[in-house]
């Protein structure tokens, strides 16, 4: 059995860049491994509507709901939760980093090529011109608040050539020792 040098695995990105596909490939590597684990993707715990005007991503309520679900799965001995999210700022990274009661975080944010994000957007959303509209002009915005942000990323990976898989084996080399 290894052993995970992070209790939690922040995945982060501008939208488009894989953090989902990663997150599931790293909790599905951790399961191989005999870590045991959990695997979180935010956006589901903020799909409530109406958004308040105050807070348009419902990020207060998303952070709730991780920190309960987090509770949840560690007190069933989840070793490790992977979480898939956007953090536009150091506060929202310390927030969450409390929500999910981590003292070892790994923060990895993934980026990619602006051309290869409406690509790949295009496939995603291609059957909703409404939703592949805002998210083709929310891609840049949101890397360039990223970009700005000043995080000091553990990890940063470049999705642009690279499969969900491969994203999660280097973020698995960090997470894991030995076996």
């Amino acid at each position: 059995m290894s052993i995970a040098r992070f209790d939690t695995v922040l995945i982060n990105g501008s939208v488009g860049t894989g953090k989902t596909s990663a997150a599931e490939a790293v909790g599905e590597a951790l399961q191989r491994c005999g870590v045991s684990g959990a695997v979180i993707d935010v956006d589901w715990l903020s799909r409530f509507w109406p958004a308040s005007e105050d807070d348009p991503f419902r990020t207060a309520l998303a952070l709730e709901n991780l920190q309960a679900i987090t509770a949840n799965f560690r007190r069933a001995g989840a070793a490790v939760v992977v979480v898939a999210t956007v953090m536009e700022t150091i506060d929202q990274l310390q927030r969450t980093t409390v929500a999910l009661g981590s003292p070892r975080s790994l923060h990895v944010r993934l980026t990619l090529d602006p051309d290869v994000a409406r690509s790949r957007l295009a496939g995603r959303h291609g059957d909703d011109a409404a939703a592949l509209s805002w998210h083709t002009r929310r891609h840049p915005e949101l890397a360039g608040i990223l970009e700005r942000a000043a995080f000091t990323d553990d990890m940063r990976i470049d999705t642009t050539h690279k499969r969900p898989r491969e994203a999660a084996r280097e973020i698995l080399s960090a997470i894991v020792a030995g076996p």
